[in-house]
């Protein structure tokens, strides 16, 4: 989870000041085909695919897929091109909600059970936390956001737990998803870091037609 650099009003009066201009912003073309993915990705994964890019559900912007039950990010521009994937760290919590309310609490007041990383569709803003690093908002409120890794407490080993693979290894966060830093750097700050985008988390416990009801019945 990640500080609110400054209040919620203050943050969307901003991005109502310049949310357009970053909307637009293009995303250089990448290679590879569009609504595709690995060949290790789940169904579920290319189920809600098909469905975002057979609406145009991510309305022209870069996007990510998050699969939580692989622990695993899917990259995407906002012509739909598939540009890279990558294990993250999420919620030590097993959980697909929020507690209400977590947001405004101190990271010591947030019990082991409510550390989750919520599932379902966000919009997503590029943002920064209080100490100026940059960041993507997922859920402002919630205070979840995607960010590079980060190994301050090295008994955590983040970044062994994210080479490792065993999924439950990258169970350690707050909430928030961890993406190792150079791929942050190459795949997310170009597109979501500048634009924006939608991020879509798939559910760990709760059924996939009730988080993705519309996608759930897409062919």
């Amino acid at each position: 989870m990640d500080s609110h650099p400054a209040p919620a009003a203050g943050r969307r009066a901003l991005i109502s000041g310049m949310g357009a201009l970053l909307a637009l912003a293009a995303v250089p073309a990448l290679a590879g085909d569009p609504a595709t993915l690995p060949p290790d990705a789940g169904p579920h994964a290319r189920q809600l695919l098909r469905w975002i890019t057979g609406t145009g559900d991510h309305q022209g912007r870069p996007f990510a897929v998050v699969d939580k039950p692989a622990a695993r990010i899917h990259v995407f521009s906002a012509q739909a091109h598939w540009m890279g994937s990558t294990p993250v760290l999420l919620g030590a919590a097993h959980g697909d909600h929020s507690v209400p309310g977590i947001g405004e609490r101190p990271l010591a007041r947030i019990r082991p059970a409510e550390r989750t990383t919520p599932a379902g569709r966000f919009a997503a803003e590029p943002g920064r936390n209080l100490h100026g690093e940059e960041i993507v908002w997922i859920d402002y409120d919630a205070a979840v956001s995607l960010h590079r890794v980060r190994n301050a407490n090295a008994a955590e080993r983040r970044l062994q737990r994210l080479a490792s693979s065993r999924v439950q290894d990258r169970r350690i966060s707050y909430g928030c998803i961890n993406v190792p830093e150079a791929f942050y750097n190459q795949w997310i700050a170009p597109g979501l870091g500048m634009a924006g985008g939608v991020v879509y988390i798939l559910p760990d416990t709760d059924p996939f037609a009730s988080i993705f009801v519309a996608a759930s019945t897409y062919p």
